[in-house]
């Protein structure tokens, strides 16, 4: 079985809403692990049907080194995102993770990323799940 974490932050929405999607296209054929930088965060992607739950720079730096995929914003790779709540450390350890990284590029943070999509977030999480999880993940 497939192992992908979904990291977020903030309120959790976008974390949710891809948790959401996943669950719809893969059922129970893939393990979601919530990664939330708060309690809310993670709270909010249990809710949405998440298989575990954890918060904190802690269980991202461990975890991420053990999953077949990490999703979420492109923010998540960034030190200090998400009005600091993605640490140094927790950036480091998701890029430096052997997982592949599917993330959803959006513009919030100070930065533009030339090249991306400025679709609205369901139409980035329909490509993330319908494009990119169902090319590398064939079995699911």
């Amino acid at each position: 079985m497939k192992r992908i974490c979904v990291i977020d932050g903030q309120g959790g929405g976008i974390g949710a809403a891809i948790i959401k999607a996943l669950k719809t296209r893969c059922g129970e054929s893939i393990e979601i692990w919530a990664l939330g930088t708060n309690a809310v965060a993670t709270a909010q992607m249990l809710r949405a049907g998440a298989n575990r739950g954890s918060t904190g720079e802690n269980p991202v730096v461990r975890n991420v080194g053990i999953v077949d995929a990490v999703l979420g914003p492109v923010s998540i790779t960034w030190p200090n995102a998400m009005k600091g709540e993605v640490t140094p450390r927790m950036a480091e350890a998701i890029c430096s993770s052997a997982a592949l990284k599917i993330l959803v590029a959006l513009h919030h943070e100070n930065m533009v990323l030339v090249g991306s999509s400025r679709e609205p977030l369901p139409h980035l999480i329909e490509t993330m799940i319908n494009e990119q999880i169902k090319e590398v993940f064939r079995d699911v």
